[in-house]
C-alpha cells in the first residue's frame, strides 16, 4: 500500500521538480529575478497544491477504493514536496554555477531592494541587523540560495499539504 503512495508520489514529485525548476527559469530570463519574489506570491503554492491534490487524489480513488486517512495523505503528500524541492534546488544550483549572472543579478538587485527601505522599516528590524545583512550580501552564493530556495520551499509545501491532506482524506464508512 505505502509503495504505490510512493511510487504515484515519485511520479507526481518528478514531473513537479522539473516544472517548478522551468518555472524558475522563464522568470529569470523574463527579467524577474525568482528570488525577489514576495513570499505570498509564490507559485510554488500553487504548484504544490495541484501536484499534491492529484497524488492523494489517484491513491484515494484507484488504489484505496475511496479511502484515504490522514496520515497517508501527509506521507503522499511530504513525498511530493520532498522531491519536487529537492531536484528544483539540485537543478537550480547547477543552473547557478553555470550561469554566473544569476547570483550576481540577485545581489544586485536585492541590494537596490534593501537600500529603498524607508528609515521606519530600518528601525523597527533595527539599524545593527538592517547593517548586517546588507554587509552580508555580496557574499552570496549559489549555494546559499538553492539552500534557501530548499528550506523555503519546505516549509510552504508543508503548510499546503496539511490543507489538501485535511480536504482529501476519506474515512471507510462503517
Amino acid at each position: 500500500m505505502t509503495s504505490k503512495l510512493f511510487r504515484i508520489s515519485a511520479r507526481y514529485g518528478a514531473v513537479g521538480g522539473i516544472l517548478a525548476f522551468i518555472m524558475l527559469i522563464v522568470m529569470y530570463y523574463m527579467g524577474r529575478h525568482p528570488f525577489l519574489v514576495a513570499p505570498y506570491l509564490d507559485f510554488r503554492i500553487l504548484l504544490f497544491g495541484v501536484f499534491i491534490y492529484f497524488t492523494l487524489r489517484e491513491f484515494r480513488d484507484y488504489d484505496q477504493e475511496g479511502v484515504l486517512y490522514f496520515w497517508q495523505a501527509m506521507l503522499g503528500g511530504l513525498a511530493v514536496v520532498m522531491l519536487m524541492t529537492t531536484i528544483t534546488s539540485v537543478l537550480l544550483l547547477i543552473f547557478g554555477t553555470w550561469d554566473n549572472g544569476f547570483v550576481t543579478t540577485y545581489i544586485t538587485e536585492m541590494t537596490a531592494y534593501v537600500k529603498a527601505f524607508p528609515k521606519e522599516d530600518i528601525e523597527r528590524i533595527g539599524k545593527e541587523v538592517y547593517a548586517r545583512n546588507l554587509e552580508a550580501l555580496p557574499t552570496t552564493n549559489m549555494w546559499k540560495l538553492a539552500v534557501t530556495y530548499f528550506m523555503q520551499g519546505l516549509m510552504i509545501g508543508f503548510f499546503v499539504n496539511i490543507i489538501i491532506s485535511v480536504i482529501l482524506r476519506r474515512q471507510p464508512k462503517t
